[in-house]
């Protein structure tokens, strides 16, 4: 088997993290996973205010603490940290001295030939705030895939940095390495892809975010997960021992629903079949994944697009009391009278977060938002912010915002856009300074039809009323302007229940904010989940949106927390 370990889930993660990994027990690989979308935009326009800019400079500096550590324990590092800029970071940790061989993997920045492959800058308010060109996005990166890095392990490379490659390849490609997979081997590919899925967000595979959160073992620090996998793709997730948190078919299950969207979970080398993963709890923290079948990769690789869609501002005022109503309704038409000239949008959301007869003053408070977008900059700042503050004498009583009016910023927007495999050419930069093209997919086969959904079953008896989340789990989050909520119970006739009750019309029912949405349902009987996909929900991407919860991170509480009619006899056995 080959064991590879996990130091960051996300650009801003536990620092900590890579030296834990390395000294807390055996690893033959240590990965680290820095990119989201947001992410890619926060890089982008950090490179665009300074060329040598563009990386994650948080991997810098855990290897910078842990590279001669890693060398010394003949742990090889892979890591998608090169962001925007590979080069870049290529070259930074060759300045720190030490003799690693590195090798980078390029070709997902398309930004340059955008015009040319119909990659336009989406959403973004005018040419000139999109990038560098007209109709040019800020960035445009392609997914890659695994088999590059695979190469760069092969020819001997103590650290492979890469630009935009999917998440879970980080995973893929030593596995491929080390086991010496070929490109039709799609069984073996897409078991170490779900491995990869579970151990990219890292602490969420150990109990991090987790529903049943009291069931975790100290979550106070939680050790980062890593995978034994073996040459049939088959795995086993674990942490290295004494370290906290808990791996559990629960834990294992949370993550691999997590941000996916039906049973085809798509990637550039292969396509990962979801409804045939297997999960069994193989002794204390230790998640065995078996029985994943995988098919041919799509024809098309997903490429990133991000841009800057105009200017934003936004006020949040008080509302205390009773007329709780009344007062907002007077805000709202004092304020939009009293602008100079309107954004191009204004978006009101008034959240009632009061009780009657509230024991504080807190309590007793509703907050009222508004958001202005505009390509013009003037237009959302300075004079949007002053139509607040002049009324603030002649409005509703008890007045006050919850921070001082502000000037506009920039806003992002993703969308996602497609190119045919082989167009980003796919290379190997290896530490001698040799290049080497990584052929894209030959194999194009089409894909069976998925098996029809199981029957929904009846579950006889009395019931009562009660949230969701009394036996059901929950973990949200968003791909795009999508949303995705996975929905899992622990016992098979509560499945049986669960799919019976989760139809469109009781999903749109318990979350309203779906309504004019189309959404999706996915039913994973192996997992005993069901996967939901609201399309739209988060508008153009969490920069752009202006919603509570941009990110829908809370999506799948608020949906656990609905009261819904629950058989007796499955809380009976709880």
């Amino acid at each position: 088997m080959i064991r590879i370990g996990n130091c960051s889930g996300f650009y801003g993660d536990r620092l900590s993290a890579m030296r834990e990994m390395l000294e807390g027990g055996d690893l033959d690989v240590l990965t680290g996973d820095y990119l989201a979308e947001l992410t890619m935009l926060i890089l982008a326009r950090d490179r665009a205010a300074d060329p040598a800019a563009g990386y994650a400079r948080t991997f810098l500096t855990q290897l910078r603490d842990c590279l001669a550590l890693a060398l010394d324990r003949r742990v090889r590092i892979v890591t998608n940290a090169g962001g925007v800029n590979p080069e870049g970071l290529v070259a930074a940790i060759r300045a720190l001295g030490l003799p690693a061989r590195i090798a980078l993997v390029r070709g997902d920045d398309l930004t340059a030939r955008a015009a040319e492959l119909g990659l336009g800058a989406p959403g973004a308010a005018d040419p000139s705030a999109a990038g560098a060109g007209s109709g040019r996005p800020l960035g445009a990166h392609a997914y890659l895939g695994a088999f590059g890095i695979a190469r760069a392990l092969e020819a001997g490379a103590d650290i492979v940095v890469t630009g935009r490659v999917t998440d879970a390849s980080l995973v893929i490609g030593p596995a491929i390495a080390h086991f010496g997979w070929q490109r039709t081997d799609f069984d073996r590919l897409a078991g170490a892809t779900v491995a990869g899925h579970v151990l990219e967000c890292g602490t969420q595979a150990t109990g991090g975010n987790y529903p049943f959160f009291t069931e975790i073992d100290d979550l106070l620090h939680p050790g980062f997960p890593l995978a034994e996998i073996f040459a049939d793709g088959s795995s086993i997730i674990t942490k290295h021992p004494d370290t906290g948190g808990t791996v559990s078919v629960g834990t294992v299950t949370a993550q691999l629903v997590y941000e996916v969207q039906d049973a085809r979970y798509a990637g550039p080398d292969v396509t990962t079949r979801l409804d045939t993963v297997s999960l069994r709890q193989d002794g204390p923290d230790r998640v065995s994944i078996s029985g994943v079948r995988g098919e041919a990769p799509p024809p098309d690789l997903k490429v990133c697009l991000t841009s800057i869609g105009g200017f934003r501002n936004e006020m949040t005022v008080v509302l205390t009391g009773p007329d709780i109503e009344a007062k907002a309704d007077l805000f709202r038409r004092q304020f939009e009278a009293g602008l100079p000239v309107h954004p191009a949008e204004l978006t009101w959301t008034l959240a009632r977060v009061d009780a009657p007869d509230a024991p504080t003053q807190q309590q007793a408070s509703a907050l009222l938002t508004v958001v202005a977008r505009d390509a013009d900059e003037k237009k959302a700042g300075r004079a949007f912010a002053n139509a607040a503050v002049e009324v603030a004498l002649a409005s509703y009583p008890g007045f006050f915002a919850t921070t001082p009016p502000g000037r506009a910023h920039p806003y992002g927007v993703f969308t996602a856009g497609y190119v045919l495999q082989g167009v980003a050419p796919h290379e190997v930069v290896h530490d001698d300074g040799t290049v080497e093209r990584i052929e894209p997919p030959r194999v194009r086969q089409p894909l069976e039809p998925l098996p029809g959904p199981p029957a929904a079953g009846e579950t006889a008896g009395n019931t009562r009323r009660l949230p969701l989340g009394t036996i059901a789990g929950a973990r949200s989050g968003d791909k795009g302007g999508d949303a995705n909520v996975g929905v899992w119970v622990r016992r098979p006739e509560a499945y049986t229940w669960l799919v019976g009750l989760l139809n469109e019309d009781v999903v749109r029912t318990l979350l309203p904010e779906t309504a004019g949405r189309a959404i999706h349902i996915t039913r994973l009987p192996n997992l005993l989940a069901v996967n939901i996909v609201v399309e739209g929900l988060l508008g153009a991407g969490v920069a752009d949106n202006a919603r509570f919860d941009p990110q829908a991170k809370g999506l799948g509480e608020w949906l656990r927390s609905r009261l819904v009619d629950i058989p007796v006899s499955l809380l009976e056995e709880r």
